[in-house]
């Protein structure tokens, strides 16, 4: 019983994101919602597999997102075999010369739809996922 509900909830919430910052921030815009930000290194950054896994990908936090956020995800994998197209690691190269020049990893922001940031995590959020989930729920509902 456990299988099928954890299949329905990955079919019925599947995480979306949105590969292209300038038509997030329009997407926001129009929805009135959040941009979530997150710099990850997919395939090297244990850290980042931990938040994306546990954190981005939870049932709790898809759930909510999917009503108040846009998802980015600036991802910089190092094997060949994972890295995106040239539009895309350009994207993302450009966001982090903006939003993380330091390089760190994972990194979560959340944004306005004018790429304010509101406010940010450094490395894995230090609380439960659903704690972390609540946190963004209500800066969303400030916002609103």
């Amino acid at each position: 019983m456990k299988l099928i509900t954890m299949f329905l909830l990955m079919t019925v919430l599947p995480i979306n994101w949105e590969p292209d910052f300038n038509n997030a921030k329009k997407i926001a815009k129009q929805k009135h919602e959040l941009i979530l930000l997150n710099f990850s290194g997919s395939d090297w950054c244990g850290p980042c597999i931990v938040t994306r896994r546990d954190y981005l990908e939870s049932p709790a936090f898809t759930e909510m997102a999917d009503e108040n956020l846009v998802l980015v995800n600036a991802d910089f994998p190092r094997k060949k075999k994972n890295i995106g197209t040239p539009q895309q690691v350009k994207r993302n190269e450009d966001l982090a010369e903006i939003y993380n020049k330091d390089g760190s990893f994972p990194l979560t922001l959340l944004l306005d739809s004018d790429g304010k940031v509101l406010k940010t995590w450094h490395g894995k959020p230090q609380t439960t996922p659903d704690e972390w989930t609540a946190e963004i729920k209500a800066i969303c509902d400030s916002q609103k």
